[in-house]
């Protein structure tokens, strides 16, 4: 079950009350997978997005570079479903702990948290599990 199957709109209402959103009316949201801890991505929410958010349990984000809302798996498939929403102590950051399907990185990693510093260089310390190609054609950009 997630989250949203147990909210009334109250409850979302006072989820929303509770954050503070920065200027550009956006709050940022870390991704964690819920089982094992694993931190997934990070990306920003407005209002909208959030509350998309909590009424369905699939996780909707705003994506700044497109200017709209941009729900998680929408083009790749790989759908991030809502386990439990936690709101940090000053109310401008967003944990999301989810359920990831498939792949939470564009490059086609586990997740985007793939480069390290390692003895003194940037090093890529996690493999492409699936060529981003075959997620999204051949338009992707990744580093």
């Amino acid at each position: 079950m997630t989250l949203a199957a147990a909210l009334a709109p109250a409850a979302i209402a006072s989820a929303l009350a509770a954050v503070r959103f920065d200027a550009q009316g956006l709050v940022a949201c870390v991704a964690q997978q819920h089982d094992s801890g694993e931190v997934l991505m990070m990306a920003w929410m407005n209002r909208e997005a959030l509350e998309e958010t909590l009424r369905t349990g699939r996780v909707c984000y705003w994506s700044r570079s497109r200017r709209r809302l941009w729900r998680k798996g929408e083009e790749s498939g790989h759908v991030q479903t809502l386990v439990d929403l936690r709101i940090d102590c000053d109310g401008d950051t967003l944990l999301a702990l989810v359920e990831q399907k498939g792949v939470a990185c564009h490059t086609g990693r586990h997740n985007c948290f793939f480069r390290a510093l390692r003895e003194g260089e940037l090093a890529e310390i996690a493999a492409v599990s699936v060529a981003p190609e075959t997620i999204y054609g051949k338009g992707i950009k990744t580093p």
